[in-house]
């Protein structure tokens, strides 16, 4: 019978943290978080990653339901032009492809924790994510991106009427806090 858990696998918790597993041992599943801390769980309090995805797949279905309904999609930051925030939008995503993935992505995620979920992010669904995201209208599709960027909403539209050199270098001063998480996020696979 092949073991549940194998060295290196992902180990989650019934309130869905996710451990690294080192050994496997009399039952015992000895673990580390990913900071490193270590600790140790009987294997029957685990589940497997497979086990965890099956086991929260109802949960996460009814997430994105409750995702759509969130503050962050029912509250638009600022009163920006709605014609002129759908142009920005289009301009910025040909400027840097994956930036509204990513900026949906990391609008579930931060939802996740405030609804109290525990869904790993690593199992949330890029394609539902963007899909509430492009549900919403344009002025809370763009108050989130500059939220993201940590700017105004009415000031990336401003850069966007300066032209293209403007609009990049706000971007990348924006997303320089976010640069490793954006550049793990754009290895993932769109799922």
């Amino acid at each position: 019978m092949a073991p549940r858990f194998t060295a290196g696998a992902t180990a989650y918790t019934k309130d869905g943290r996710s451990y690294i597993v080192d050994d496997v041992e009399d039952g015992i599943v000895y673990c580390r978080t990913t900071g490193g801390a270590e600790t140790e769980f009987a294997e029957s309090a685990l589940f497997t990653e497979a086990e965890w995805i099956s086991k929260s797949d109802g949960r996460r279905d009814s997430f994105y339901g409750r995702l759509k309904q969130s503050k962050a999609y029912s509250t638009p930051i600022g009163k920006p032009d709605r014609a002129a925030a759908q142009a920005i939008l289009s301009r910025v995503e040909k400027l840097s492809p994956g930036i509204l993935d990513f900026t949906a992505y990391t609008v579930a995620s931060r939802a996740s924790a405030d609804f109290g979920d525990h869904i790993p992010p690593a199992s949330l669904s890029i394609l539902k994510c963007r899909e509430v995201f492009d549900e919403s209208g344009p002025d809370v599709r763009l108050g989130l991106l500059a939220g993201l960027l940590g700017m105004k909403p009415e000031a990336l539209i401003d850069a966007g009427r300066l032209g293209d050199n403007l609009m990049r270098a706000l971007i990348d001063k924006g997303m320089a806090a976010h640069a490793e998480a954006f550049e793990e996020f754009c290895d993932r696979p769109r799922r």
